[in-house]
C-alpha cells in the first residue's frame, strides 16, 4: 500500500495518538536535555584543539548553502516546501553567527564575526523567519478563514494542525478540542 494512501486513511483517533506520542517524545527529550546541558556547561574544557576544523566548518557552510538554495528553488517554483527549507536555513544562519562569535571571542577575528552576524547572518535569518511566518499565516487564512472574537484572523499560534482540520468546506469543524 502506498504510504500516502495509508496516511489518508488514518482515523482522527489514530492521528491524535500519533501526535500525542510525538509530543510526549519531544517533552522527554526536552527534559533530558536540561541535565545534559548543565553537565556540559560544568565539565567541558575552556579550550579544545581539534583536527578536521576546516572540514567541520566547510561542511556546515555547505549545509547553509543547500538550505538557502532549496529555499530559493522552492520559492521560485511557488511550493510550500520552502517553509521547511527557510526555517532550516534561518536556524543554520543563527547557529553560524553564534559559533562564529563565541569561538572568536578574545581574538582579532571577533570584529569580522560580529560584522557578519549583525549585517548578514542574523538579518537574513530574521527575514526568512518573518517571510515564512507571513506565508504560513496567508496560507492558513486562505484555507482556514475563521476569525477571532474581534473579527481578526486567528493567530498562527492558535491555528490547529492542518492534519486535524476537516476535509469538507466547513471551517472550524475540527474534532480536536485543543484547536482553539
Amino acid at each position: 500500500m502506498i504510504r500516502t494512501e495509508r496516511l489518508m486513511r488514518l482515523t482522527p483517533e489514530q492521528a491524535r495518538r500519533r501526535r500525542r506520542v510525538t509530543v510526549e517524545l519531544l517533552w522527554v527529550c526536552t527534559v533530558a536535555l536540561v541535565p545534559w546541558t548543565v553537565y556540559l556547561g560544568l565539565s567541558l574544557p575552556a579550550d579544545f584543539n581539534t583536527r578536521h576544523w576546516a572540514v567541520a566548518w566547510t561542511g556546515f557552510d555547505v549545509l547553509e548553502l543547500m538550505a538557502l538554495a532549496a529555499t530559493a528553488y522552492f520559492g521560485w517554483k511557488g511550493r510550500q516546501a520552502l517553509i521547511g527549507t527557510a526555517i532550516a536555513a534561518a536556524t543554520l544562519l543563527i547557529c553560524d553567527a553564534w559559533f562564529d562569535i563565541t569561538l572568536n571571542l578574545g581574538t582579532s577575528q571577533i570584529w569580522w564575526s560580529l560584522g557578519s552576524a549583525v549585517f548578514l547572518e542574523l538579518p537574513l535569518a530574521f527575514f526568512l523567519i518573518h517571510r515564512v511566518t507571513r506565508l504560513m499565516r496567508l496560507t492558513m487564512m486562505r484555507f482556514y478563514p475563521e476569525l477571532d472574537e474581534q473579527g481578526r484572523p486567528i493567530r498562527l499560534t492558535k491555528v490547529p494542525l492542518a492534519a486535524f482540520l476537516p476535509y469538507n468546506d466547513e471551517p472550524g469543524n475540527s474534532e480536536d478540542p485543543d484547536a482553539r
